[in-house]
């Protein structure tokens, strides 16, 4: 059964729905002007009508296994917006040849807008910076914002970790193109973020960095 949450950040809402067979977390993130869909993995009719009467922006992948790009597709030629991917792990999802073995087939969808370490996406009133970190897969990437990008000052800053880090865990480097030296050099760079900053992974409940110190990140 899917089910809805709501967060409210000052002027920004985020919204996340459980879908799927590895219970993904698909969030949907607004403020008054734009709205972004975040790793959505299936059932695309539930999450267009979890939109509501909202106009889609844009759609972020933070990596490219089935579980998080499954519903990219649907809802690209749905909404026509533009999908957001890092670079390196662009291939393996718009091309079938590059599909690895270790996940179910998926629709492959074209990545419009192909991202690197620092770049900064700005929707609506909002500018999320992306950080690369690579270990679940090799272009694995966060969305970060902060409270100063006057979207909702005096509040907590919001990552976007996908399957690099869970509450009181950290995504797999096990898989195709995984590595742990990767993981622990992108965990430290998270270690760095505020400690108040809320932690939207792509599985199981939400966190904080300064939680997650005393579990994942503890050095």
């Amino acid at each position: 059964m899917t089910k809805l949450f709501q967060i409210n950040k000052g002027c920004i809402d985020v919204e996340y729905l459980i879908i799927g067979m590895l219970a993904n977390n698909v969030y949907l993130v607004s403020d008054a002007l734009a709205t972004i869909v975040v790793d959505p993995t299936d059932e695309p009719k539930k999450i267009l009508s979890a939109l509501g009467e909202r106009k889609l922006d844009a759609i972020f992948l933070t990596h490219h296994h089935f579980d998080h790009m499954g519903a990219a597709a649907a809802l690209r030629e749905a909404s026509g917006v533009k999908v957001f991917a890092s670079a390196l792990d662009a291939p393996f999802i718009e091309e079938e040849a590059f599909a690895t073995r270790d996940f179910r087939k998926t629709e492959q969808c074209p990545i419009d807008c192909k991202l690197a370490d620092g770049d900064e996406i700005v929707l609506g009133d909002m500018t999320w910076k992306v950080i690369g970190t690579p270990g679940h897969t090799p272009g694995s990437i966060c969305f970060y914002i902060e409270p100063d990008s006057g979207v909702y000052p005096d509040k907590a800053p919001v990552l976007l970790s996908g399957d690099t880090l869970f509450y009181q865990a950290h995504g797999r480097t096990d898989f195709e193109g995984g590595s742990p030296s990767d993981m622990r050099a992108s965990l430290a760079r998270l270690a760095q973020l505020p400690d108040e900053t809320l932690v939207l992974p792509g599985h199981n409940r939400l966190t904080t960095i300064a939680a997650e110190r005393i579990f994942t990140l503890k050095q």
